[in-house]
């Protein structure tokens, strides 16, 4: 422990140096005072909602006198945005798509709504760190409804038929529902679920990797005393698959205690079993999805912003990032039109992924940096998603559907599974698909019935290879033509089969179907390659050395980072890359001033939480 002492007083001496030599200095404190309020009524009005969230850019809606540009819309960008705001920071976030929100946003289809990426969350228990945290920069204004318990339902299809597996809320609950399906593997499950524990307890570790400096942290990993001194970033380095092969474990349990590998987009083999404890251990107390839509998080957030003289503004494509003749960032430029708008900041954040940053938006002179090519070869793209969104005739209760989630495997054996059906042609990988996540944005939201009575929504997810459907890549959105729809069809058809044969009361009630495939996360996401988790989260994207490198301060000075790419994937993860970068900029640490405000809040007794 003394170790781990050490080291973080080493950061936050380092941090003090820097802020010596900071633009703008040590910045003050976001979470000096409890700024939540009264929730108000939830809006439903379109155009009241479009006012926020579709704000179109033009050169005469962005601010003077900026503090920082950030580059994307999504929770990580507009997080970041809204701390700086509480900071005192004006903040321009630049989005380009048409509404603000990236992974969080909504559409419509056949009038009824849809979310992108945003299905369930977990550890917002009332009184909860995180659930503070999101009330403290929502301003109390985010409501969350619990998903049934179970919460997740795992379906297994082999040659016995089908098994079903839930996932209820709560440890206790959660360990004996495994255990009553495994009633002979009791120890395993035990020694499992102490792993997991013991591993999760340990995720500020892969915090103080960014802090600590990096020759530090390279010595460190090469004497092996990181993975002596912190069981997680001994487990960042074994795979999930290796832990479970310790186990006394049937292959039909460790196809159970392995089913959240979708979340992150990886399989058994190739996924570190840190990254698994956390995503299980974030559940373990049940899971919650935001009342009126996933876009209430944007809806919320950009007032925040909008009250310290930001904005956020849609439509709005960065082409570059600017720098000075000393190499440092000073700006953007925006297309407009025809027209290349140049706005100047002494900041600029990207939320856009390492790829677009590196790759795409800085100079190509930049892009040759040291640092910059140690960064990109260090990681590799994500697997892409294709999405099937469907339109029900009938009401929740009409149709039995609850407020959970489906993982249906077609084989025990994940990761074999997953080889074989990215190995295939498009033309064979339909008949092959290895997994669906099935959820129903309408069963877990408590206001839809009031919003869309006697209407329903499914969304299906499956893993699919951007290469599949790259010939299109350069035709219109929306105009790829008879073959690009077939090819999509053919997933529908496959993924609808299945469907039917777990939820037959569904059959007759389908009006309408829409798919998003890798090249639709590509254009509506900025996904460079169809990805929705951005760097893979596979073995080497944990390892401590890599996890490190990835910081918040770019090797471009005045460049920052944001997001899921500065930590890991999902809500909080994006949102604590938010608290990386709002606290390296500021020069302070954010989390420790969240921290004593929720101290200050609970010791009063005006104020403590409900």
């Amino acid at each position: 422990m003394w170790l781990w002492v050490a080291l973080v007083a080493a950061g936050v001496a380092l941090l003090v140096t820097r802020a010596r030599r900071s633009r703008l200095g040590r910045g003050r404190n976001p979470f000096a005072k409890d700024l939540r309020r009264p929730r108000a009524p939830l809006v439903t009005d379109r155009e009241a909602r479009k006012r926020v969230l579709k704000q179109a850019f033009s050169a005469s809606r962005v601010p003077d006198r900026l503090d920082a540009v950030v580059i994307g819309s999504g929770i990580g960008g507009l997080g970041t945005a809204a701390i700086l705001a509480r900071a005192g920071k004006r903040v321009l976030v630049l989005e380009q798509h048409t509404k603000a929100g990236g992974s969080c946003h909504t559409f419509s289809h056949k009038g009824l709504e849809f979310d992108t990426g945003i299905h369930y969350v977990g550890q917002l228990n009332e009184g909860s760190i995180s659930r503070f945290f999101v009330d403290q920069i929502f301003e109390g204004q985010l409501d969350w409804a619990p998903l049934d318990s179970p919460f997740d339902i795992v379906m297994l299809e082999g040659p016995n038929g089908r098994r079903e597996f839930p996932m209820y809320s709560g440890e206790k609950a959660y360990v004996q529902g495994l255990k009553e399906k495994f009633p002979n593997e009791e120890a395993a499950i035990d020694k499992y679920m102490k792993m997991v524990k013991e591993v999760a307890k340990g995720a500020s570790h892969m915090v103080l990797l960014k802090i600590i400096p990096l020759p530090v942290v390279r010595l460190l990993d090469s004497l092996g005393l990181l993975a002596f001194f912190s069981p997680f970033l001994k487990a960042a380095t074994q795979s999930l698959e290796e832990v479970l092969s310790q186990l006394p474990a049937s292959q039909d349990l460790k196809a159970v205690l392995s089913y959240i590998c979708p979340t992150y987009g990886v399989p058994p083999k190739s996924a570190s079993f840190s990254m698994h404890a956390i995503l299980i251990h974030h559940y373990l107390h049940g899971a919650f999805y935001p009342r009126g839509g996933s876009s209430e998080i944007a809806f919320h957030l950009i007032p925040v912003i909008q009250r310290a003289g930001g904005a956020v503004l849609a439509r709005a494509r960065v082409e570059s990032v600017l720098l000075d003749s000393a190499g440092r960032a000073c700006g953007v430029t925006v297309k407009k039109g025809h027209e290349l708008v140049t706005i100047h900041s002494p900041i600029v954040i990207s939320s856009a992924g390492i790829f677009n940053t590196y790759q795409r938006l800085l100079p190509e002179p930049a892009r040759h940096l040291p640092g910059i090519k140690a960064q990109l070869g260090m990681v590799r793209h994500g697997v892409s998603t294709l999405s099937i969104f469907i339109c029900l005739q009938g009401s929740k209760s009409d149709l039995g559907l609850e407020a959970n989630n489906c993982y249906v495997y077609s084989d025990t054996d994940t990761d074999h599974a997953m080889e074989r059906y990215l190995s295939l042609s498009r033309e064979e990988a339909a008949a092959h698909i290895p997994y669906f996540f099935i959820t129903s944005a309408s069963a877990k939201d408590p206001t839809w019935k009031d919003r869309f009575p006697d209407q329903s929504t499914l969304i299906i997810m499956l893993p699919a290879r951007y290469e599949w459907f790259e010939e299109w890549k350069d035709e219109p959105q929306g105009k790829r033509g008879s073959d690009y729809e077939a090819v999509k069809e053919s997933f529908v058809e496959a993924s609808m089969s299945v469907l039917m044969k777990f939820y037959p009361q569904l059959e007759g009630k389908v009006n309408s179907i829409s798919v998003g495939s890798p090249l639709s996360n590509e254009f509506f996401l900025a996904a460079p390659r169809g990805e929705p988790y951005g760097v893979n989260h596979d073995l080497s994207r944990l390892q401590p050395r890599v996890m490190a490198a990835m910081r918040a301060q770019s090797p471009v000075p005045n460049l920052y980072l944001t997001g899921q790419d500065v930590l890991i994937c999902g809500f909080f993860g994006a949102l604590f890359g938010a608290i990386l970068c709002s606290s390296t900029i500021l020069q302070r640490n954010v989390y420790q001033d969240l921290l004593r405000l929720r101290t200050r809040v609970f010791a009063s007794p005006a104020k403590k939480m409900t």
